[in-house]
Formats: structure tokens, sequence, C-alpha cells
């Protein structure tokens, strides 16, 4: 609160955009983000220049990163005399935006690996890697379900709460249409933006762990800001048709 307050001194407010962040934004923030590891401490005013942003642009976007945590502001240090006035706010990023750069680079790696999957084995490679790397997962959470009971919405909570200790940020909820399973979080986004194999294969293990056909809604890694799962509702009648003319 004190960095953003310190900001707000210097800069004309705006309305925080950190939760309703377009792909362009995020796309420009990550500008942003590798300027700074880049280049350490750096003004708005060089940012700026940089990406060629106009001044409420870059103020913007820099606001919102305050707000997320991405980047803390502080006084510029001066070397020799000070002169008059007061000396200028520079941008450095915060530890957590440090880390998460380094797992950019994972990323990358595993992105390169998938490709070269791909170029070697073709598509039916990629898949057979997906399904493997989500079979342990599965196994997690079906031990984490064991007393979840039969009915696929009990099944789906249960599942959400298995996620979640995954660091999935999952919930559950109740539709008119049957559940919805939400992940507000995708610890491969990055990399199944390229390979939807890896969701595929994820929304695979959500159906056979909760017992029912599921169908996937939106995901993280296309864009939207949270993987979704619907469940159906099941029949409570159930007819069966035994042929007599045989």
């Amino acid at each position: 609160m004190k960095n953003a307050a310190a900001l707000s001194e210097q800069l004309p407010a705006t309305a925080p955009v950190a939760n309703g962040a377009t792909p362009a934004d995020r796309s420009t923030r990550d500008r942003v983000t590798q300027l700074l590891l880049e280049r350490g401490a750096t003004t708005a005013a060089q940012l700026g220049s940089a990406l060629g942003l106009s001044p409420a642009a870059i103020r913007r976007h820099l606001d919102a990163m305050l707000a997320d945590g991405d980047v803390v502001a502080r006084e510029q240090a001066v070397r020799g005399s000070r002169g008059r006035g007061r000396p200028a706010k520079v941008f450095v990023l915060t530890e957590a935006a440090r880390v998460r750069c380094g797992t950019h680079l994972y990323d990358n790696i595993a992105t390169a690996a998938l490709r070269w999957i791909a170029r070697s084995g073709g598509p039916h490679a990629v898949e057979s890697f997906a399904a493997e790397q989500v079979a342990a997962l599965e196994e997690r959470c079906r031990s984490a379900m064991e007393d979840a009971g039969d009915d696929p919405l009990a099944r789906a909570e249960a599942l959400a709460g298995a996620l979640t200790a995954e660091g999935y940020a999952a919930n559950a909820s109740t539709i008119a249409s049957g559940g919805q399973l939400c992940q507000h979080h995708c610890p491969v986004a990055h990399v199944a933006a390229e390979f939807p194999q890896l969701c595929e294969a994820e929304t695979a293990v959500i159906s056979r762990l909760v017992g029912s056909h599921v169908q996937r809604l939106a995901t993280i890694a296309h864009g939207d800001g949270v993987c979704t799962t619907h469940i159906p509702a099941q029949s409570r009648n159930t007819v069966t048709t035994v042929r007599t003319d045989r």
C-alpha cells in the first residue's frame, strides 16, 4: 500500500484493471516485466519510451502491476548533489515476479521438448506424453476422493478439494443443468496454449474421477480467465428396453 500511495502522488489515479486484464494487457505487462528483469530499476518514462507507449498507457500498466504485487516503486538513487524537486520514481520487480520469470523459463523448455516429441513421434506421441503426465495426478486425486460416494456432483466437490491441494485453486458448484468445476489456476497454461493435448488429457481424468461424461467449456490456456468443466445432470429415471421379438 505504501508503494501504491507513493506512486499515486506522482501519477494520476487510474481504474484498477488487474482482474479484467485483456490478452493485450497481459502481453504488454509481460514486456514490462522482461524489461525490468533486464534493466533493473527503471522509470515510467524509460519504460514507456522503450515500449512505444504513451505516458498514460504505461502509468495504467504500472498501476495494475503495483496492485498485483509484481512491481514496487521507490525513489531513484541520485549520485552527487541533489537538484531541486522530488527525485523520479523507479520501478523494480518483486521477488514473486522474479520467481514467475523463472517459471516461464521452465515453460519454454517444456514447450521445446514437446515440439521435439511432436516432430519425432507425431501427434500420438504428444497425446501419450500428456496422458502419462496426468496419470500421477489422477491417482493422487482418486485417493483423496475415496469417501466421496458415487454421485457425480459430490465427487466433483471432492475433486475440487483435491485439485486445490495440488495448486489448481478449484471449486465446484451446482447449476440448473448439472454441476460446474472451475479451476482458477493452471500450472501448464503457457505450454497447453500450444499443445491442447494437455488440456484434453486433464479433461479425460476429470471425467473418470467424477464418473460421468463432462464437457470443457473454457480453459486458461485458450485465453479464458478460468478452466471451466460442465458436468451434466444425471437422469433420475433410467428406461430399459428389452426386445421380445427373438
